[in-house]
């Protein structure tokens, strides 16, 4: 009963392999997106220039919409450290950030609720999923 560990443990590997990589994929696929929303609802982009831009913007917590308010006015900051960009926008930036991504949203989830009803339409036939020669019930 001598089994060759490198036969079991490389299925293994793969899967852990694959599942990194589509994790970590979707994480950047995120990022991207919100970037892509604020850029839509107005934010403007800003790099640190100076010393104590770059320090304010080391400080910031990475890729998350931030409330401040700034001589007594409201702004929205989104620090997007692999680029050394910071996002800016004001209230009227930041609504129609969250009216796009709650708009986002919805249309994912009737996609995905499209993409339900179509897998559910192939079992509502006669014959069911299975036809022909190798269904095995008959």
């Amino acid at each position: 009963m001598n089994r060759n560990n490198s036969f079991f443990n490389a299925p293994v590997a793969a899967i852990t392999i694959f599942i990194l990589a589509t994790l970590a994929g979707c994480a950047s696929y995120n990022a991207q997106n919100k970037e892509s929303l604020l850029i839509a609802a107005g934010f403007r982009t800003r790099t640190p220039a100076t010393a104590k831009q770059q320090a304010m913007f080391n400080r910031m917590v990475p890729y998350q919409v931030e409330r401040r308010v700034r001589n007594g006015k409201v702004l929205y900051t989104y620090a997007d450290k692999d680029k050394n960009v910071v996002y800016i926008g004001g209230e009227n930036e930041y609504q129609k950030y969250k009216q796009l991504a709650v708009q986002q949203s919805i249309a994912q989830d009737q996609l995905a609720a499209a993409q339900i009803n179509e897998e559910a339409s192939m079992y509502d036939s006669e014959w069911g999923p299975y036809w022909g020669p190798w269904n095995t019930w008959w």
